[in-house]
């Protein structure tokens, strides 16, 4: 699947091991475990079938947006962008939804 990065802090997160961007080791390693899957998912069906991921639409003023569980306490805030020939995740960031 298509995938973007709004922050450039979160490309470095995802491809240095070394790199936490100030959220700790472990959440950059479920970072990088759900930005694994997302990228070998075919569509966001795969995404959704994923349930360790729990795929849940935000409400109210975030309606368009999506989050997917890190771990107990931080969520990774995704976009789902229509294109053609497939969709195109955008991820926005990761928050801590506790």
């Amino acid at each position: 699947m298509e995938v973007r990065l709004r922050d450039e802090g979160l490309r470095r997160v995802e491809t240095d091991p070394a790199f936490d961007g100030g959220l700790g080791q472990p959440v950059a390693r479920a970072f990088r475990k759900v930005m694994n899957a997302i990228r070998s998912a075919i569509d966001e069906r795969d995404i959704r079938a994923m349930k360790s991921l729990r795929l849940e639409k935000l409400k109210g003023d975030r309606a368009h947006q999506s989050s997917l569980r890190l771990n107990d306490q931080w969520r990774l805030i995704i976009e789902i962008e229509s294109g053609t020939p497939k969709n195109v995740i955008i991820v926005i960031g990761i928050e801590d939804y506790h």
